[in-house]
């Protein structure tokens, strides 16, 4: 009875051992299959249009009168303000800031004969505005105001307009979509070369959004631009 009962327990434990193994290999295969992945990226691109402008219109005047340049700086500040004014700009979009004057006689270190003017000034004008097909107007219309004698100083960093984006939360969720969708297709395509078949999302990242010109000559057009890193299984 005791032989009997020991060959049954035997049996048994062979059967248990066996089942364990074919269970355990089973895992072992199934982690593997899982273990196998792509990585991906996927590129979402959008031209949009500046919303904002930052426009600094710098302008100079020069004299042998300090208190003649002064006035003179104040006459070209009320004309180019005018002008704005007449072109549609509102008082909140225009910002007058404090003239700078500088007297060469007290920067000379040596003689003042060749000076032809003692005092050279400047003032500022800066355009704040959403209307960027207005400022784009006004930049082309300028040269009247050149014409009755102002002269501005142009094409360098201190008076370049500057065109922003500011309206990215809005078409942030879209744009991830996209690149999402744009891994995937590519993860998709690469699982139908390999004889796969495209499982779920291990891990994915989202890239920062990027901002850029479209070019130097349309800086008032942006391309925003974002790139998803996403890593998928694959499976038999």
């Amino acid at each position: 009875m005791n032989t009997k009962n020991s060959f049954v327990l035997g049996i048994g434990f062979i059967i248990g051992v066996a089942i364990m193994a074919f269970i355990l290999s089973k895992g072992i295969i199934a982690y593997k299959e899982l273990d196998r992945t792509v990585v991906v990226k996927g590129l979402a691109e959008q031209e949009v249009k500046a919303d904002l402008v930052i426009w600094p219109i710098k302008f100079v005047k020069a004299s042998n009168d300090n208190t003649e340049l002064y006035e003179g700086l104040e006459a070209d500040t009320n004309k180019v303000l005018s002008f704005l004014k007449e072109l549609g700009f509102s008082d909140k979009e225009l910002t007058v800031l404090a003239p700078s004057v500088t007297d060469k006689f007290a920067q000379s270190y040596g003689g003042t004969d060749r000076i032809k003017f003692r005092f050279t000034g400047s003032n500022q004008v800066v355009v704040y505005s959403n209307n960027i097909d207005l400022a784009r107007k006004a930049m082309k219309e300028l040269s009247i105001l050149g014409k009755k004698g102002i002269t501005f100083i142009q094409n360098n960093y201190e008076t370049k307009a500057r065109y922003l984006f500011t309206k990215l939360n809005e078409i942030k969720p879209k744009m991830v979509e996209q690149a999402t969708q744009s891994a995937r297709n590519t993860a998709q395509k690469f699982a139908q070369d390999s004889n796969s078949n495209l499982g779920k999302i291990r891990k994915a990242s989202q890239g920062q959004f990027s901002i850029r010109s479209r070019d130097n000559n349309t800086e008032h057009i942006k391309k925003v631009r974002v790139v998803s890193t996403v890593e998928y299984y694959l499976v038999d």
